[in-house]
This record gives C-alpha cells, sequence and structure tokens, in this order.
C-alpha cells in the first residue's frame, strides 16, 4: 500500500460510504447526515474520492472535525477526478491517501474494482447511499458480503433496494449503523 497524510490506530472505528457518482439531492442530504453523525461518534469515513457521494462524504467528515481516508483507484500522484486535486490535499492533512496501486498509475476502470475491495478492508461496516442496478457501488457491497463486513442501505434507489432484498440491513437513520457499531463494541456507548 502506498499512503499519503497519516494512518492512525483510531481509524480502525471506520465505515465506508459509497455510492453514485450521479448523486441525488436526497443523496447529498443523507450523505452529510450520516456521515455528521458517524464523526460525531469518533468514526473514520471511507470512501474513493470519486464524484458525488465519495465527495460529499469526504468533505462532510472534514468539514465536521472529523478524519476521512480516501483510496485511490491510480498511483497518488494521478489525482482522479482531477477537481478533486484540492480535496486531496485536504484530506492528507486530516487523515490519509491510500493506493494499492504504484505511482504513475492511471485511472482505468479495473483499478476501481480492485479499489472498492480495499475500501472494504479497511471499514467495520459498508453503508451505501444509493446508486443505480448496474454500478461499482455493488461492486463494493459484493466485497463487504464476501469478507464479512456488515453492509447498510439506505431504502430508495435501485442499488440500495436489490442490496436490501439480498440481505442488507437497512439503514433510515445514523443510529442503525452506530447502534449496530455499538453493540459489536466497536466504538463506546
Amino acid at each position: 500500500m502506498y499512503t499519503q497524510g497519516k494512518v492512525q490506530k483510531s481509524d480502525k472505528f471506520a465505515v465506508a460510504v459509497v455510492g453514485s457518482r450521479q448523486i441525488s439531492l436526497r443523496g447529498k442530504n443523507f450523505t452529510k447526515k450520516f456521515v455528521k453523525e458517524l464523526v460525531k461518534n469518533k468514526v473514520t469515513i471511507v470512501s474513493g474520492l470519486a464524484r458525488g457521494i465519495d465527495t460529499v462524504a469526504h468533505e462532510t467528515a472534514l468539514n465536521n472535525g472529523g478524519r476521512t481516508i480516501a483510496v485511490l483507484g491510480s498511483g497518488l500522484n494521478i489525482i482522479y477526478p482531477p477537481e478533486n486535486v484540492d480535496l486531496a490535499k485536504k484530506i492528507v492533512k486530516q487523515g490519509a491517501l491510500i493506493s494499492p496501486f504504484a505511482p504513475n498509475t492511471k485511472p482505468i476502470g479495473k483499478n476501481f474494482l480492485a479499489r472498492n475491495r480495499v475500501i472494504v478492508s479497511l471499514s467495520l461496516a459498508v453503508l451505501v447511499i444509493e446508486g443505480q442496478a448496474r454500478s461499482g457501488t455493488l461492486s463494493t457491497a459484493s466485497w463487504a458480503a464476501n469478507m464479512g463486513v456488515e453492509v447498510f442501505a439506505i431504502p430508495g434507489s435501485p442499488a440500495t433496494d436489490w442490496l436490501i432484498e439480498q440481505g442488507a440491513s437497512i439503514a433510515t437513520t445514523p443510529q442503525d449503523v452506530i447502534q449496530y457499531l455499538k453493540s459489536n463494541a466497536v466504538i463506546d456507548s
């Protein structure tokens, strides 16, 4: 793994927040609401620095004094999407950028699938905000299921409704995720 910034012991208390690149207003509001409460409970937010849900998750964590880790699908010296270069610099100061890829690795499709596995491996749970029926979001949830990591989904989008049908836990409030972490003695009650 390649890292910029600092990974701390407290980052083991992390939840992945993922979803659509084509974010809806509803998705944006849910992302802000959930991330704000998770950060308040000292949970590190992990995501993939992509457009949409990922960007809002990282920004909300930073804006609320929390820690966030961005896992890249490229080398650390190639920030993708390019409009997130400034966000990546902020993350380095208040968290970390992580990549399983060597410097100069370009952001190609298959790399994002590998990135999704790393996102899951750093997280105690995965929260899917919204997504389409065919999306990388489902790849992340699949990795989580295969790795025994709890998947939460907010009802109301094709991806999340399908995940709930497949057995994902329903998340309608941040407390649904926080209660899971507390009941599993992951964070203090």
